[in-house]
């Protein structure tokens, strides 16, 4: 932290040419380092190459972009309409660096967890110190590497970017260490904790604590449409094995379709190829990061749902004995279907490569039946994002509008809403607050300065000094009993309302002025 606290003390002063060619540089490097990128974090994490490029670069070239192209515009000092009474002043807003940025992220996306908070950092003119997940640990002796040629290559300190590793009291340590602003990325409880040691400094938090995102898909749409939406609810469902943290996770379909989106989700599952990922270009879903500990999580969900009355469709089972798949960190992609409200799996978090779906009953028409979608997928503590699927736009829209979440999409996986990195990002609930990404995301980094200063100065023969502020008489120091008065009459004056009134004010003072 000290390290990075001096070389920000540098940075901070730099301008907006000097950060847009840091980007510029970081940019470069990803394009022309696509593939060693993606086989690090492969080899990191288990994902396949095709989830790599995607979930963790493409997201990333975007956010570089869209930074260079706009976040100049957001962080440049924005003028403000000036108060009633302050017509002589000119106010605005300035975003000041916050100073060292302090984030905790987690594994399921090691490049990308890593770069995306620097990318914003540094363009707001801070420092950051990341704490790394303990399962993402090894690939950052590449990314760090990365990241220091990237900042001399770009003549910015090359201090400006720290690593920390370990285990819960390096976390705990980060937090406490007198950063100034905290973004942790992770699970509630673990957040709930974070939020807690960094109240001892003040020290404001950026949580975003995942979600259980809902996938709505209304009785209007045709079977064309369902053969589109079952690739992209299958997509947004085993993309990174479902280890995102805006990802599907809860299905909820009209009895109408019900039939035709299970058969579709269920014939595309079954013929997906798990495996080890990273010399086969045909393998569509790829190793579980955390291993055993994850899958016996996934299977308790499971299990519970059977038991209360859901149905596999495929997977749901722990590989074991002489299944090539029990040799690795495997689970196969597992579609349940029939999920009734009270299955645990609807409301824990499960990361994981999981379809629940749930048959939305036909209520006695379309108004009904939304209203009956909409009442199942807000019940649920967890509130990150959102989409909603209908043969109608506009009643789409409608249905997503409806759906408690930071984030929604309409005929589209609510994912999409990352590829425009103008959005902020962040969710509501259990899922946390603040937010990261956009114009927000960037401010959140800074802190606001608001400024107020002499708009006419420039007038000559000193007539802008004698229009600087001075205290009426009414209201000087010591009083002579007519300072209310005064007061009373600019109210009504200014912001009156009728002749009359403003008449009364204009009386007030000048009877105040008299005394």
């Amino acid at each position: 932290v000290g390290r990075a606290r001096v070389a920000q003390a540098a940075w901070a002063g730099s301008t907006w040419g000097a950060r847009r060619r840091l980007l510029r540089t970081m940019l470069r490097f990803v394009t022309e380092n696509q593939r060693a990128i993606a086989r690090v974090a492969v080899r990191e994490s288990g994902k396949t190459m095709v989830d790599a490029i995607f979930g963790e670069i493409l997201v990333t070239c975007e956010k570089l972009k869209w930074t260079i192209a706009h976040g100049e515009a957001a962080l440049r000092p924005e003028r403000r309409p000036t108060g009633t009474l302050a017509m002589t002043k000119r106010v605005k807003v300035e975003w000041r660096p916050v100073g060292v940025v302090g984030a905790i992220v987690p594994w399921n996306y090691p490049f990308h967890n890593v770069f995306n908070p620097v990318i914003s950092a540094l363009f707001a003119g801070n420092g950051i110190v990341i704490k790394v997940s303990e399962y993402a640990s090894w690939s950052t002796l590449y990314y760090g590497r990365a990241l220091r040629a990237i900042l001399a290559a770009a003549g910015a300190p090359t201090d400006l970017v720290q690593f920390v590793t370990g285990y819960g009291s390096t976390g705990a340590a980060l937090v406490g260490s007198g950063v100034d602003k905290l973004i942790f990325v992770g699970s509630p409880s673990v957040g709930g904790h974070v939020m807690r040691a960094a109240a001892a400094s003040l020290t404001p938090v950026v949580l975003e604590l995942g979600g259980k995102d809902p996938f709505v898909v209304c009785d209007d749409v045709s079977e064309a449409e369902l053969d589109r939406i079952a690739q992209v609810a299958c997509r947004g469902v085993f993309q990174n094995m479902g280890q995102n943290c805006a990802g599907p996770e809860r299905f909820f379909v009209a009895d109408a379709v019900y039939a035709g989106f299970c058969s579709r989700v269920g014939a595309i599952a079954s013929r997906l190829k798990c495996g080890p990922p990273l010399d086969d270009a045909e393998v569509d879903c790829g190793a579980i990061t955390m291993g055993r500990r994850q899958m016996g999580h996934y299977q308790a969900l499971v299990d519970d749902a059977v038991s209360k009355g859901a149905r596999l469709l495929v997977g749901g089972y722990t590989p074991s004995g002489d299944d090539p798949l029990a040799a690795g960190s495997f689970y196969p992609p597992t579609v349940l279907v029939d999920v009734p409200e009270s299955a645990d799996i609807l409301q824990t978090e499960i990361f994981g490569p999981i379809m629940c779906v749930v048959r939305v009953a036909d209520c006695g028409g379309a108004a009904a039946n939304d209203d009956e979608a909409v009442r199942l997928a807000n019940n649920c503590d967890f509130a990150l994002s959102s989409c909603a699927f209908a043969q109608s736009a506009p009643r789409a829209r409608a249905v997503a509008a409806r759906l408690e979440a930071g984030m929604s999409a309409s005929n589209d996986l609510e994912g999409s809403t990352y590829l425009s990195q103008s959005l902020p990002f962040g969710g509501r609930k259990q899922s946390g607050f603040d937010r990261f990404a956009g114009i927000e995301g960037l401010r959140g980094l800074t802190t606001p300065r608001a400024v107020c200063d002499d708009a006419l100065e420039w007038l000559p023969f000193g007539l802008g000094a004698l229009l600087r502020t001075a205290i009426p008489p009414p209201l000087q120091y010591p009083s002579r009993g007519g300072g209310f008065d005064f007061a009373s009459g600019l109210i009504e004056l200014f912001y009156g309302e009728g002749v009359s009134l403003k008449l009364r004010g204009v009386a007030k003072l000048i009877g105040a002025a008299a005394k």
